[in-house]
Parts: structure tokens; sequence; C-alpha cells
């Protein structure tokens, strides 16, 4: 019985996790860049990796419509288009990602 419990517990905390992450959300979720350094900019690459060209540098605020999200090594990279300027795609760290 306790581990019946146990698990329930468990899958509860699991569910409530759920959301938290970039890629958890709907296709299609407003997100805007959250948390960069004064002064400098998010960059939107051309595929998930630092090794990838830069397209553009996003400031704080800039409203990104989520695509997808992929691990490459420790980094989590999602895909995604501008708000304003969907046509303009590209790759970003999701951790400098914040939903709206």
């Amino acid at each position: 019985m306790q581990k019946i419990i146990a698990s329930v517990l468990a899958l509860s905390m699991l569910a409530g996790c759920a959301g938290t992450a970039p890629g958890a959300g709907a296709l299609g979720a407003r997100y805007e860049v959250h948390g960069v350094e004064e002064g400098d900019f998010l960059k939107l690459r051309g595929g998930p990796g630092t090794g990838f060209e830069t397209y553009v540098g996003l400031p704080n605020g800039t409203v990104l419509r989520l695509q997808d999200c992929t691990q490459t090594g420790g980094t989590r990279w999602c895909r995604v288009a501008l708000d304003r300027a969907p046509g303009l795609e590209g790759f970003v760290s999701w951790a400098y990602l914040r939903e709206i």
C-alpha cells in the first residue's frame, strides 16, 4: 500500500512539473527572450548548437513562437520563429526563454 501511495505522489509531482520547460508547451506557444545580460543578445542560430551560423541577435523581450526543442550535449535548443516575422526561424537556447 505504501508503494502505491508513493507512486501516486511521485506521478503527481512529475505532472506538476511537466509544463515548466520549453518544449512541453503546445506547438506555437509564445515565449519571450529573458535573462540576457545588459548590452548582449540571444543568438538565433541556423542549427542546435554554438557551431552554427548566427542569423540575428535577439534582445530581452523579443517574442518567439516555439516549434520544438531538442537536447544537444548539455544544452536544450529550441527551434523558434519570430512572432512578428514568422519567416525568420532558427534555434535558441531554452535557458533564455520564458513562457508568456
